[in-house]
């Protein structure tokens, strides 16, 4: 994952796709993958967003479609990375908006790491305000949290 996230090859996203492929939601509903937005300056810095291409990768596994500019970032926010679980929630409120994702529409969320789910609570949050029904998430990794004690 960190090759992928900083070490400019999103070209792996394809491998790490494939340990995804069962994770897809069984049902019968209509689906996208949508992936979590990356800041814009966080954007022209990495020169991509690795959950997009992650879901990319995922979508042609599942044959489904990725919506990228139905999640949108509004607001340019610290990494995570840095900051202690009770912050994290905090530090993502309010950082994304969404548009209506289509009537019977199920959603996916795609990121990289799941650490405590801070971004895809805030993201889903945007989906639901925005009138979707049924949001699932699903991620490469997931990290370990440190002790901030």
């Amino acid at each position: 994952m960190h090759a992928l996230k900083y070490g400019g090859l999103p070209r792996i996203a394809d491998d790490l796709s494939l340990a995804m492929a069962s994770l897809r939601p069984r049902t019968d509903e209509a689906a996208a993958l949508i992936p979590i937005p990356l800041a814009p300056k966080r954007l022209r810095t990495r020169g991509y967003n690795q959950s997009d291409v992650l879901a990319r990768a995922l979508a042609r596994k599942w044959r489904i479609p990725v919506l990228p500019d139905l999640l949108l970032r509004t607001r340019e926010t610290p990494t995570q990375t840095a900051l202690t679980p009770g912050t994290r929630l905090a530090n993502v409120a309010g950082a994304f908006s969404a548009m209506k994702p289509g009537a019977g529409k199920m959603v996916v969320l795609v990121d990289d790491v799941f650490t405590t789910g801070a971004t895809l609570a805030e993201a889903a949050r945007a989906l639901e305000d925005a009138g979707a029904t049924t949001i699932h998430a699903v991620t490469f990794a997931r990290a370990a949290i440190p002790d901030f004690s």
